[in-house]
């Protein structure tokens, strides 16, 4: 029973601090990410923030832009965009994203885990410190720790509100009194608790397991994808090093310093694993073993399996997935920027009004009742007139609205009225324009009913 229990209960992964010129890139890569982290809820282009996902108002801000759920369309574009690049990233450099741009990656090895480092020192004094007695040492330590690590936690949560909600928003709840934005408030202790627990207890079960996107690496490489990897062929066989060789040794001195750094805590030569996040880190720390023996450096690396099967450092053959996905790439960027350049300002819900039919007037025309629902997406108060886009029909409002505000909506009821001579058909397609300054900036299609000129009646 025990021994079962002792199976399946999880080994802590203490990684040794890494070092060398892979682990320097990726701090630049990692501190420059963090930078932008924490800048971009507070760039606003415009009165908008650069970036800002309010799930709760229904309102989105990209790049200044404000969009709505009308804009459904363009947001499914962008995140296939984004799915696209990322798959196309992974099937040229494997899971790269992972280990150096996912702001779970970010955080945990460039702020969490040096202060782990700093308090409680190198991989073999923590598994000292947390497999030893219970000193006041100790408790202190993992107070200090776990301290800093919820307080980071709730800076992190109110950073991601921001995004969602905004910097202006979040600052209410921050300064006025908890009563008055309880929800917000909740909110920021519920988050706190949930990146308290991915950064100090779950780590990297996250990318081993709870990131859907690790699972799908297996099916986005292929024999050309360069990813971490281990030059087998000749670091095999593994062995000490001797004074006098009695057989042949491949390179690879099996110290397992590529197993200590690893946050993932897997073995790089056990092959192309789904746990690796290509961190790089255990390129440094075997780079740093060869340098001291004198042999070259490379014997992890930026490897393709064809490769490493073939010993040619370059691939000959073009890879066909690859010119897919940038083609698909390209098709859906084009697209995309098309519908952003041909997006209208104002966004319009033109309806029939509900049981109503057509009128038919003394002065021998036909009117039909309409509801107009308008809304400001360019963060700019609007004037505009409504007409219809044939010079004989006429627009007759009810409720006179002739200007949107910033950020605003209107309801707007009108009369479409056409002389009965006009009238050729029962139901006659018409579109309605908003002209704003001179320019038509939206046009909205609805149909007309009436009776039919010359129509004969039955007794």
């Amino acid at each position: 029973m025990d021994a079962a229990a002792n199976t399946t209960k999880r080994s802590w992964i203490y990684a040794k601090m890494p070092a060398g010129i892979w682990y320097k890139r990726r701090q630049w890569v990692g501190y420059g990410l963090l930078a932008l982290f924490i800048l971009i809820p507070f760039i606003k282009i415009g009165q908008y923030p650069l970036l800002m996902l309010n799930v709760v108002s229904r309102k989105f801000a990209v790049f200044g832009m404000l969009f709505y759920p009308q804009d459904l369309y363009l947001f499914v574009f962008g995140m296939l965009i984004a799915m696209i690049g990322i798959v196309f990233i992974t099937a040229k450099f494997g899971r790269v994203w992972c280990g150096w741009a996912c702001p779970q990656t970010v955080f945990m090895e460039l702020i969490f885990r040096r202060i782990e480092y700093w308090i409680e020192g190198d991989w073999t004094q923590q598994r000292k410190l947390n497999e030893g007695p219970d000193t006041d040492e100790r408790a202190w330590k993992k107070f200090f720790k776990h301290s800093i690590f919820l307080l980071i936690s709730f800076l992190i949560s109110n950073l991601f509100l921001a995004y969602v909600i905004g910097v202006d928003e979040l600052w209410q709840i921050i300064s006025e009194p908890i009563a008055a934005h309880t929800v917000g408030f909740v909110s920021l202790l519920v988050f706190t608790a949930v990146f308290y627990s991915v950064f100090a207890h779950l780590r990297e079960i996250v990318c081993i397991t709870i990131c859907p996107y690790g699972r799908l690496q297996s099916v986005l490489v292929d024999d050309s994808t360069k990813t971490v990897a281990y030059d087998y062929q000749r670091g095999e066989p593994r062995g000490k090093v001797r004074k006098v060789a009695t057989e042949a040794k491949g390179d690879c001195l099996d110290c397992k310093l590529c197993v200590h750094v690893c946050p993932t805590g897997i073995d790089i030569r056990n092959g192309l694993q789904l746990e690796c996040v290509n961190c790089t880190a255990c390129i440094d720390a075997c780079d740093a073993v060869m340098d001291k023996l004198q042999k070259p450096i490379g014997l992890i690396g930026f490897y393709s399996a064809n490769e490493l099967e073939t010993g040619v450092r370059t691939e000959k053959k073009s890879n066909r997935r690859l010119w897919a996905y940038a083609a698909v790439l390209v098709v859906l960027t084009s697209v995309f920027a098309a519908l952003m350049i041909n997006r209208s300002p104002i966004d319009g819900r033109l309806l029939r009004a509900k049981g109503s039919s057509y009128q038919k007037r003394e002065d021998n025309t036909v009117s039909n009742l309409y509801t107009l629902e308008l809304t400001n997406k360019s963060g700019n108060a609007i004037p505009f007139t409504l007409r219809s886009e044939d010079e004989k029909m006429k627009v007759q409002v009810i409720n006179h609205i002739d200007m949107l505000a910033s950020d605003g909506t209107a309801m707007m009821s009108f009369f479409l009225i056409s002389p009965k001579a006009n009238i050729k058909t029962y139901k006659t397609d018409v579109k309605l324009q908003l002209v704003s300054n001179g320019e038509v900036v939206k046009t909205m299609k609805t149909t007309f009913v009436a009776p039919i000129a010359n129509a004969v009646t039955k007794q």
